[in-house]
C-alpha cells in the first residue's frame, strides 16, 4: 500500500516554522503521527488544530504564487470529468474545474505532486493547469459530481421483486463493457431484496460461488463459471479501489451503490486460501436519526444523559443484529447537538462518512493497529471515543482508564440475548466493565431496542 504524502507540505513544512505558524516540535510530532496513520501531515496539522485548512492554503499561496479557490460554492464544468477517472481523482486529491483551449485548469491540494501531474497530463492529453484548493473540499466536489462513477448503478427495489435472480443477468446476451458489472449490480439487488447483509465469493468446482449469509447459515446461490471469473473479481476489486493485481495478501475496501434513493456502503474482505481468493461483502445500510431507532422518550433521555458524562455507552446484540447502524446513528446524534465535543472512532473501516467525527481507519500495512492508537489517541484529546472492537485485555484496561479521565467511551458487544449477556459479564474480565457502565442499549431486533441507565444495569448484572 502506497504511503499517504502531501509532497508539497512536505517540501515546505521546516517553511511553516520560519513563517512562525508553527513550533518545530509540532512538525515533528505531526510528522510521527502521520507516519503512523499513513495520512499526510497537513492533515494531522488540521485534525489536531494546530492550523486551519484556510492557513495552509493562504500559506502555500504566497510560497507557491499558485492562485487558491474556494469549492464551496464553485460550479464545475462537467464535461471535463472525463478528463480525469473516479479512482485518479480520489487517490491524487484533484478534480477538473473548466477547460480552455488546450489548457485543463484542476483543483489540487497537492500541486507539487509531479506524478499526479504527469498522470492526467497522460489521461487528458492537454496541458493542466493547477490551483489549490482544500483537501477536505475536493474531496467533497468528487462525491458530489462523479456519483455515477462511484456506484456499481442504480438498484431499484419496488419492481420485479418477486423472484428475482441474479443469475438472468448471468444468461443474458449482454457483450458490452459493462455487462460484469451489471452481474455486481444484480447480486447485489437480490441480496438487499432478500435482507441479506453478507455475501460472499469462493472458489467451487466449475467457478466462482455466490453465496448468502442469513441467521448464521450460508445458502448457495449459484456460480460464476470460470471463463468470467478474472475479469469478476477484478471489477469487483477495481470498484473497491482494491489493487486488481494482487491476491497473495488480504485486502481491505468498501464499495458505494445506490438502492432506490438511498447510498449504501459494503465493505470488501479479499483473503487468500489454497483454492484461490476468497471475497467478502458486509453490507451497511445508511444511519438514521437515533429518535427513529429509540423510540422512548425515556429512553432516549437515559442515552443523552450519558452522553454528557464521563463512562462507557455499551452497544449489544447478535451478529447481524445492527449494533454498527446504532452506533452511527448515535454518533450522529452526538455531532448533530455537541458540536464543542472532539469525536473521534478507530475502525477497520469507515463505513459512512459522518460530519463532525473525525474517523481513524486501522492500518496492519503501516503497523497502525489498534495498540498503536491507543498510545497516540489521547494526544489529540478526545471527549468521545468510538471503538470498533477491543481484542485484547491490555487495551481494553487503557480504553478503560479513560473513564476515569472523563471521557465517554462507545463500544460494542456481543452476546445474543440478555442471559448470555449475564453469563459472559460474570467472568471477572468483565469486573471493570460493569462498573463504568453509564448506559448500555441492548439490540433485540431491529424493531425490538432496550436502553438501560447505570443504576439498571448494576442490578441486572450483579
Amino acid at each position: 500500500m502506497d504511503i499517504v504524502t502531501n509532497k508539497t507540505l512536505e517540501k515546505l513544512k521546516y517553511d511553516l516554522v520560519r513563517a512562525g505558524l508553527v513550533p518545530y516540535e509540532t512538525i515533528e510530532q505531526a510528522e510521527e503521527i502521520a507516519s503512523a496513520q499513513n495520512v499526510n501531515i497537513g492533515q494531522v496539522l488540521i485534525n489536531s488544530g494546530a492550523l486551519t485548512e484556510e492557513t495552509i492554503i493562504k500559506f502555500l499561496e504566497s510560497k507557491l504564487h499558485i492562485p487558491s479557490v474556494n469549492l464551496e460554492d464553485y460550479t464545475l464544468d462537467t464535461k471535463c470529468l472525463k478528463y480525469i477517472n473516479f479512482s485518479d481523482a480520489r487517490k491524487y486529491k484533484i478534480i477538473p474545474l473548466f477547460k480552455i483551449e488546450d489548457t485543463l485548469t484542476v483543483a489540487m491540494a497537492d500541486p507539487l505532486d509531479l506524478f499526479a501531474i504527469d498522470k492526467i497530463v497522460e489521461t487528458a492529453e492537454c496541458s493542466i493547469e493547477p490551483v489549490i484548493a482544500s483537501e477536505t473540499s475536493i474531496l467533497k466536489k468528487i462525491d458530489e459530481y462523479y456519483k455515477t462513477d462511484i456506484t456499481v448503478g442504480e438498484i431499484y427495489t419496488d419492481s420485479d421483486s418477486e423472484g428475482y435472480d441474479w443469475r438472468n443477468e448471468l444468461h443474458s446476451e449482454d457483450l458490452s463493457d459493462n455487462h460484469i458489472q451489471k452481474i455486481i449490480r444484480s447480486i447485489l439487488k437480490q441480496a438487499i431484496m432478500e435482507q441479506v447483509h453478507e455475501v460472499s465469493f469462493q472458489k467451487e468446482n466449475e467457478g466462482l460461488g455466490v453465496n448468502f449469509k442469513k441467521d448464521g447459515e450460508i445458502f448457495p446461490k449459484g456460480e460464476i463459471p470460470n471463463v468470467l471469473t478474472a475479469s469478476f473479481i477484478a471489477k469487483l476489486k477495481n470498484l473497491a479501489e482494491l489493487d486488481s493485481s494482487v491476491s497473495e495478501v488480504p485486502q481491505l475496501g468498501k464499495l458505494c451503490f445506490k438502492v432506490d434513493d438511498l447510498t449504501v456502503i459494503a465493505s470488501v474482505s479479499t483473503f487468500p486460501t489454497i483454492m484461490g481468493e476468497r471475497i467478502f461483502l458486509k453490507i451497511y445500510m445508511p444511519p438514521k436519526n437515533l429518535s427513529a431507532i429509540i423510540k422512548s422518550d425515556k429512553q432516549m433521555q437515559i442515552v443523552k444523559n450519558a452522553i454528557n458524562e464521563a463512562g462507557i455507552i455499551l452497544v449489544c446484540g447478535s451478529p447481524l443484529s445492527g449494533k454498527t447502524h446504532v452506533i452511527y446513528s448515535l454518533l450522529l446524534e452526538i455531532s448533530a447537538k455537541h458540536k464543542n465535543k472532539n469525536i473521534m472512532t478507530l475502525e477497520s473501516l469507515a463505513k459512512y462518512n459522518l460530519d463532525g467525527v473525525n474517523q481513524c481507519e486501522l492500518n496492519e500495512n503501516v503497523n497502525f493497529n489498534m495498540d498503536k492508537a491507543s498510545r497516540f489517541i489521547e494526544f489529540q484529546s478526545p471527549d468521545i471515543i468510538y471503538l470498533e472492537g477491543v481484542k485484547t485485555k491490555e487495551i481494553f484496561d487503557y480504553f478503560a482508564s479513560l473513564v476515569y479521565e472523563n471521557k465517554t467511551i462507545i463500544m460494542e458487544f456481543l452476546a445474543n440475548n440478555m442471559e448470555e449477556l449475564r453469563k459472559k459479564m460474570a467472568f471477572s474480565d468483565f469486573e471493570t466493565l460493569k462498573s463504568l457502565i453509564s448506559c448500555m442499549i441492548f439490540i433485540h431486533s431491529k424493531d425490538s431496542i432496550e436502553v438501560f441507565d447505570r443504576s439498571t444495569i448494576q442490578k441486572y448484572l450483579a
